[in-house]
């Protein structure tokens, strides 16, 4: 008989918490135990799986009340929905004020097509400094698959760029700090 089925579940249990290191456990107790995590995960699953297979009434109806509780990721499909005009209105203003409330809590898919309306002045005004510092933001945090897309447009960007305007970008996106809505 293998050891698992020589005791309890409840030992077993026991036996491998003792042997994981104690913030990550408590780490997931707290997640666990966390008012309102479950079910807003549960939402935001739910209207990301609506996205992607394309019903954006129902991903509208699924990520609007998340998003305006401050979900960073919530915020970013929204925003996306409003810059491609599907489940709500085209509007490139709100499409920019969803994705600059992601963007602010550190969602890099925000961040970046924040600086994509920023280069061309979509829904803000066109400004290159701006844009650029968002999309260094994007770039440092994007995820691999992203990287390489993220990198060129940055760098195409810089090209519209003087040297001073360059520095005064990353000297922004030095100074930026997340910050999470209350």
């Amino acid at each position: 008989m293998d050891a698992i089925g020589s005791m309890s579940a409840a030992a077993w249990l026991c036996r491998l918490l003792r042997r994981l290191p104690a913030a990550a456990v408590l780490a997931a107790l707290v997640i666990i135990a966390a008012p309102g995590y479950a079910p807003a995960q549960s939402a935001l699953r739910r209207g990301e799986a609506a996205l992607a297979r394309q019903d954006y009434a129902a991903a509208v109806a699924l990520l609007s009340p998340l998003a305006q509780a401050g979900n960073r990721d919530a915020q970013a499909s929204l925003g996306y929905l409003y810059a491609i005009g599907r489940g709500v209105t085209l509007d490139e203003t709100q499409a920019a004020l969803w994705y600059r409330r992601a963007a602010d809590q550190g969602q890099s898919f925000a961040q970046y097509q924040l600086g994509l309306l920023y280069d061309k002045g979509h829904g803000v005004p066109q400004d290159v400094v701006e844009a650029e510092k968002w999309l260094i933001l994007a770039t440092a945090a994007s995820p691999t698959v992203a990287a390489e897309e993220r990198k060129r447009m940055r760098d195409a960007v810089r090209t519209k760029m003087t040297r001073g305007e360059i520095a005064e970008a990353r000297m922004r996106a030095l100074a930026w700090l997340p910050r999470k809505e209350k």
